[in-house]
C-alpha cells in the first residue's frame, strides 16, 4: 500500500482527511505562490496544487502526494491571507453583502503523473457590522485564512447562501479528492474497515 502525503500544513486539510479515514502523513510543499502578472484566479489556484503536489513527491517514489490550494476571489481578483488586522478588517468589509467564489483546487501526485480538480463555489454573504468585523478579527481567526474568514469557524455566521462544496470551502473538496485517489489506485473506502492507525504528525 502506497503511504498518503497531504503537502499541506492546513489543520484544516488534515481534519478533512481524517473525517474520511485517511492516514496520511504531513509534509508541507515550500513553494513560490506568487500570481503571475494577469494568471486567471482558475489558473492560480489549480497550478499551485499541482506545483505542492509535484513537490511533495520528493519525500517518496511510492507515496501518493496530495496538493492542495485555496483562494477567495471576489469580483475576479483574488483575496490572500491578510497580512494585518487592518486587512483584514477591509477584507471583510469589501465582502461584506457581496457574493463571491471560493476556488479550490486539489491534485494528486503518484508514479510520476499529477492529475487535478478545481472546484469553484459561490459564496453570498449578509450584511456586516463594522463593530462584529472588528470583534471577529480580534480573535484572530481570520489571520491565517484566505479571504480573512473561517467558514467552520465564528467566521460562518457571516454566510447567508453557499451554492456548491462546503467541504472546498473549508479548504480540501472531499468528492473530487475521493475520486482523485480512487484514480490512483486508493479507493478511501477500503481504509474503512481496516486497524490502520493516524500517522499524522
Amino acid at each position: 500500500m502506497h503511504s498518503i502525503v497531504l503537502a499541506s500544513a492546513s489543520p484544516r486539510r488534515a481534519e478533512l482527511l481524517e473525517q474520511i479515514g485517511l492516514s496520511f502523513l504531513v509534509r508541507p510543499a515550500d513553494i513560490d505562490e506568487t500570481p503571475a502578472v494577469g494568471e486567471p484566479a482558475e489558473h492560480y489556484v489549480e497550478r499551485l496544487a499541482r506545483e505542492k503536489a509535484l513537490a511533495g513527491s520528493a519525500f517518496g517514489p511510492g507515496s501518493v502526494v496530495i496538493g492542495s490550494d485555496t483562494s477567495v476571489v471576489l469580483n475576479g481578483r483574488i483575496l490572500g491571507k491578510p497580512a494585518t488586522a487592518e486587512e483584514a478588517i477591509g477584507m471583510l468589509k469589501e465582502l461584506s453583502g457581496q457574493t463571491h467564489q471560493v476556488m479550490t483546487a486539489v491534485a494528486i501526485a503518484c508514479k510520476g503523473s499529477c492529475e487535478s480538480r478545481l472546484t469553484v463555489t459561490d459564496v453570498r454573504f449578509r450584511e456586516l457590522f463594522t463593530g462584529e468585523i472588528e470583534a471577529y478579527v480580534a480573535t484572530g481567526e481570520p489571520m491565517d485564512k484566505a479571504g480573512s474568514y473561517g467558514i467552520q469557524g465564528r467566521g460562518g455566521i457571516f454566510v447567508e447562501e453557499l451554492r456548491g462544496s462546503y467541504s472546498a470551502v473549508v479548504g480540501l473538496p472531499l468528492h473530487e479528492t475521493a475520486e482523485l485517489l480512487a484514480n490512483a489506485g486508493y479507493p478511501v473506502w477500503e481504509t474503512w474497515n481496516s486497524r490502520q492507525e493516524s500517522h499524522n504528525e
